[in-house]
C-alpha cells in the first residue's frame, strides 16, 4: 500500500516535471519567434533559414539562437520597453517637469520625505 502511494507519487513528480520543461520550452519558442519578427538588422532571408531551423530542429534550433543571438535579446527587449514607455507618455502628456513640481509640492507639504522624494525623482528620469 505505501509502496503503492510513493510510486504514484514519483510518476506524478515526474510527470509534472516533464510538462514544466515542455511549457518552459513553449516560452522560450515564442520569445526566440518574438525577438525573431522584431529584428530589423537581420535580412528577410536570415530570418527564413531562422525559421527553418526552429520548425525543423526546434530544440536545437532555440538553444542555437540563445547561444548566438541571446546578449542581443536583452538590449532589443530594453529599447523596444523604453520606446514603449516614451509613446506612453507622449500620448498620455507626461511631463518629467509637472511631476518634479508635484514632488516638490508634496515634499513643502511634508507629506512625503526628502529621501522619498529623492528616490521619486530618480524614477523619472
Amino acid at each position: 500500500m505505501i509502496m503503492n502511494f510513493a510510486s504514484n507519487l514519483w510518476d506524478f513528480m515526474i510527470g509534472a516535471f516533464i510538462i514544466f520543461l515542455f511549457i518552459m520550452w513553449i516560452w522560450l519558442l515564442i520569445s526566440v519567434f518574438s525577438d525573431l519578427f522584431r529584428r530589423k538588422d537581420m535580412s528577410g532571408l536570415a530570418k527564413v533559414i531562422w525559421i527553418i531551423l526552429l520548425l525543423v530542429l526546434p530544440y536545437l534550433g532555440v538553444f542555437a539562437y540563445l547561444l548566438s543571438q541571446g546578449s542581443g535579446m536583452n538590449e532589443r527587449d530594453a529599447a523596444a520597453m523604453q520606446a514603449t514607455r516614451e509613446h506612453l507618455r507622449n500620448t498620455i502628456g507626461f511631463s518629467v517637469a509637472d511631476e518634479i513640481a508635484k514632488l516638490e509640492a508634496l515634499k513643502a507639504e511634508g507629506k512625503i520625505s526628502a529621501d522619498e522624494f529623492a528616490k521619486l525623482r530618480a524614477g523619472l528620469v
